[in-house]
């Protein structure tokens, strides 16, 4: 074999070893960050009234390997809109509440979260059940189901606490075409409103949960 031959062998060689490396490196990154984007209601006074409507919180988690946190990330520009202090304090608790389901420390964990929103500010706690559930499903690779979306206020412990606004947020619910809204247990049916009437006028089922296990479970299909 010549030596032009046995160059060319070695960087042929070479070059496969890069790419075997790239794409361990690729497979690494991706089983290590993780990305969901999971819906939310809110809900705004315009003109005086209460409009209600779905937002998108895009939530990217990453192993820490230094185990200091949990950091938590809010970017809140470049596409997405400011959160409040409040907002902030509910994906605090949202994040301990999926560590404890799935089992996890929490200090390994680096959550970056963005909120689209057709609001420049978000504010208050009831996107918190729905963050936990993102959580849980990004660090799982679970997919959650289209058209299902969730309003409560979660607890470290997981549980899921009542909301205000709720016939609001179903208006903006069915607007934006959801096939089913979640509501804390015992919000649906109350002296103020009827969610399960108001639901089947607006084609939208209206079910009742109580916990986080039961949240995910409803909307990805899967038990956590």
């Amino acid at each position: 074999m010549s030596h032009c031959n046995r160059s060319a062998d070695r960087i042929v060689i070479l070059a496969m070893a890069l790419l075997i490396s790239l794409a361990s490196s690729s497979a690494g990154l991706a089983e290590s960050s993780r990305i969901v984007t999971v819906p939310a209601v809110a809900v705004a006074v315009i003109g005086g009234q209460l409009v209600g409507t779905v937002h998108y919180v895009i939530l990217q988690i990453e192993r820490d390997p230094t185990g200091s946190g949990p950091t938590i990330l809010f970017s809140e520009f470049a596409i997405g809109s400011a959160v409040d202090d409040v907002w902030k304090d509910g994906a605090r608790i949202a994040l301990s509440a999926a560590a404890k389901v799935l089992g996890e420390d929490e200090r390994n964990w680096r959550l970056t979260i963005k909120n689209r929103s057709r609001f420049s500010l978000a504010g208050g706690s009831s996107a918190s059940s729905a963050i936990a559930v993102g959580v849980i499903a990004a660090w799982r690779g679970d997919a959650i189901r289209s058209g299902v979306v969730l309003t409560g206020v979660i607890t470290a412990g997981g549980g899921i606490e009542e909301v205000g606004d709720l016939p609001a947020k179903l208006q903006g619910a069915a607007e934006a075409n959801m096939r089913a809204m979640l509501v804390p247990k015992g919000e649906a049916k109350t002296p103020e409103w009827d969610l399960f009437e108001l639901g089947r006028k607006r084609n939208i089922r209206v079910v009742e949960v109580g916990t986080l296990q039961e949240a995910y479970e409803f909307m990805t299909g899967i038990r956590p």
